[in-house]
């Protein structure tokens, strides 16, 4: 059995309803969502409030969960090390909203960030970030999903085992429209979440 591991991320938006996005300067690196590793004494709300501080400089205030994403780790990805086969990935996605004002200068965590539409993120994204943003441009709220990068395409694709939304509230797919702005429509508010573990890659994750 493998073991899991976990992880936070934001989704954070502008006024005009973009979405925060990071891309590290490693080659090839994805955009994902703001956010990282989660400590054994952190909530998954003080988790992500500093993981994004850490990676883009914002100071954020959590507004809700947008849903917990398990990714399972590929059937033949690599050893890692003498740690054993990668483990699967769980990943909070909390809504959050910037307070004060945007920082001057580089972030510190040497991320390479931007704004960008809902309905138009950049490639290549992580599958979490894809199926993040479709729910809460969507409104969604206390979604629960499995997500697999689709075999030959960078598309995301829901595990037909486990993707489900909060009661009333439809599943997503990659092709659904999103609003203008992340969070628009009604939301349903999650319960409380689960404690969180330590040790993952960001950037193959959120």
């Amino acid at each position: 059995m493998r073991s899991l591991t976990w992880a936070v991320a934001a989704v954070v938006t502008d006024d005009a309803g973009r979405v925060l996005l990071c891309r590290q300067g490693r080659r090839a690196a994805r955009w994902a969502l703001p956010g990282g590793r989660s400590r054994p004494d952190e909530t998954p709300g003080q988790a992500v409030v500093r993981d994004v501080h850490a990676e883009t400089g914002l100071t954020v205030e959590v507004v809700d969960l947008v849903g917990i994403y398990h990714l399972p780790a590929a059937p033949d990805a690599p050893r890692a090390g003498r740690a054993g086969p990668r483990p699967d990935v769980l990943v909070h996605v909390l809504r959050a909203r910037v307070t004060g004002t945007a920082p001057a200068g580089v972030p510190g965590g040497g991320c390479r960030l931007s704004w960008h539409d809902p309905g138009r993120l950049p490639e290549p994204v992580t599958p979490v970030t894809r199926w993040a943003v479709v729910d809460a441009a969507a409104g969604r709220s206390g979604v629960l999903r499995e997500v697999r990068p689709r075999a030959g395409t960078g598309l995301p694709a829901a595990h037909p085992g486990l993707s489900t939304a909060h009661p009333g509230l439809p599943a997503a797919r990659p092709g659904d429209p999103a609003p203008a702005a992340c969070g628009a429509g009604p939301t349903r508010r999650a319960g409380a979440t689960p404690a969180t573990g330590d040790t993952v890659d960001p950037a193959d994750a959120a």
